[in-house]
């Protein structure tokens, strides 16, 4: 087995992608470690938070691995934003005893600073300050990370050339497109080279075209500069495209967890049939007859689930085909079998 040696700096932290064992203190009082073998940077146990009547965190427990993407997905209220929160420290979770966090080593309950140097998080909510123009939002918070002169200059053109924003440089905020401001805001949370990205929706709102490009992006983070990456979302293609794995969340609970390809070969049928027409259900089911399909949805929406694409397309025979869509299940479908309800009830 390979081991390499790594003082306790933020700077060499993040790269603890294995086994850290304690080994000693440096003569200028560093701490120092040995690596082996790899295990989370992220871990959660028994993970609680309650705003006074509202429980909006309930019992979570997930691991995150470096270099990876995890994605939170679930509706408004979920608890998802509040989980981020509590990793960096923003919030506090309830005193329950079996609680335990570690964000690549440190409890952020403990010391928040530490996570902060190593971390970038982009917000849901644009806070910008919209009379400076980009290079001077960027440089303000360069100074936090006392980031000064050449050295804080080179980093924001790198950003802005890595955000395509390099034209807009001079451009005060205001006067800048919402897909401007989300791919400013992100290039912000990458100043101090962080190992860890917390990214809180950070496409609601825009159009695909600029989806896409910060999708590219957020890749190319992970593939050439190892970054970790948590994501909060609820767009379903975004969750699918970006992240090696999947926390489903609902009220509070992790209600499925997985790598998403596995989460819809083992969890759901593989064919839909969805009614446009809602209407048309009794002459799609035959006086009862749905041959071996798995019926589900409301009054808004009826599909029909099954693993033979053939018993579909048998149950469509008697409508047209302007009335329905024959498609592959995906997570919306799953989110709706395993919660009940469509993800956009609460948007």
């Amino acid at each position: 087995m390979c081991f390499k040696l790594a003082v306790a700096c933020p700077s060499i932290l993040p790269e603890a992608n294995h086994r850290r064992e304690k080994i000693g203190v440096s003569s200028s009082g560093v701490h120092v470690y040995l690596y082996g073998m790899q295990n989370p940077v992220i871990s959660v146990e028994h993970l609680f938070k309650s705003y006074r009547k509202v429980r909006a965190v309930l019992d979570l427990n997930f691991e995150v691995f470096p270099r990876t993407c995890v994605a939170f997905l679930g509706p408004n209220g979920a608890g998802k934003t509040t989980t981020m929160k509590m990793l960096y420290g923003k919030a506090a979770p309830d005193g329950n005893p079996k609680t335990k966090i570690t964000v690549f080593g440190t409890d952020p309950r403990r010391d928040e600073l530490s996570i902060k140097a190593i971390a970038g998080v982009a917000p849901q909510e644009e806070n910008l300050d919209l009379e400076l123009n980009v290079v001077q939002n960027l440089r303000i918070f360069a100074n936090f990370y006392r980031m000064r002169g050449r050295a804080a200059t080179a980093r924001i053109e790198e950003l802005l050339r890595f955000m395509e924003l390099s034209e807009k440089r001079t451009a005060r905020v205001r006067e800048l497109s919402g897909g401007m401001k989300r791919r400013l805001i992100i290039a912000r949370a990458l100043l101090n080279r962080p190992r860890l990205l917390i990214l809180d929706e950070p496409t609601t709102g825009l159009d695909p075209q600029v989806r896409r490009l910060i999708w590219e992006k957020l890749h190319n983070l992970m593939k050439t500069e190892g970054v970790t990456i948590l994501l909060t979302t609820h767009y379903m293609e975004e969750a699918y495209q970006l992240a090696d794995n999947i926390v489903i969340m609902d009220k509070g609970r992790k209600v499925i967890e997985g790598e998403p390809r596995r989460l819809l070969s083992d969890n759901i049928e593989k064919y839909v049939l969805e009614l446009l027409d809602p209407s048309l259900q009794a002459r799609v089911e035959h006086n009862g007859n749905l041959n071996g399909c798995r019926k589900d949805g409301d009054a808004q929406r009826v599909l029909y689930y099954s693993e033979d694409l053939q018993s579909l397309e048998r149950l469509s025979a008697e409508i047209k085909q302007r009335d329905y869509i024959i498609r592959e299940s995906n997570l919306e479908d799953l989110f709706l079998q395993t919660t009940g309800r469509r993800l956009n009830e609460l948007q």
